[in-house]
């Protein structure tokens, strides 16, 4: 059988797709730009891109100077491959997760050090969260007057 992905076919391969999406989430999670791990590599921030996109290979010695720099074990870029076995619900999660807001907002969560006020923000993030939920149960039920927007209105 002829393997549909690498070289020459102009398809990455998944596990490719997977180790490189791991790389630029957990850069990400770092704080650090593409240009400091490139740099960091001896690379481009461009050779980094394709190997955060997967159209480039990491080599084993290059993956191990990566997870090095991001403080990580080699095995944590091949965490959660197999992906065919999530539920619709836990592949949305890990979406979300992947998004870079959504990396920011932990990475700076946690560089609270008063462990107090994190606890306090994220009671706060709670309340608003469900708050926006009840409003647009209600405006969905004909009861409420939020219009479901994620803009505030102002009068």
């Amino acid at each position: 059988m002829v393997n549909p992905y690498g070289r020459g076919s102009g398809v990455p391969n998944p596990i490719d797709i997977h180790v490189g999406g791991r790389i630029r989430t957990r850069r990400l999670l770092r704080g650090m730009t593409q240009d400091t791990l490139a740099s960091r590599l001896g690379v481009s921030f461009q050779q980094l891109q394709k190997y955060e996109t997967g159209f480039n290979r990491v080599s084993a010695s290059r993956l191990s100077e990566i997870a090095n720099n991001l403080g990580v074990p080699i095995a944590y870029f091949f965490g959660e491959l197999n992906k065919d076995a999530l539920t619709p619900t836990e592949r949305e999660s890990r979406t979300r997760m992947a998004h870079p807001e959504t990396l920011e907002l932990i990475r700076l969560y946690y560089a609270i050090t008063d462990a107090d006020v994190r606890r306090q923000f994220l009671a706060m993030v709670k309340a608003v969260a469900k708050s926006r939920s009840v409003a647009r149960h209600a405006q969905a039920s004909g009861g409420g007057a939020d219009d479901g927007g994620d803009e505030p209105q102002y009068s």
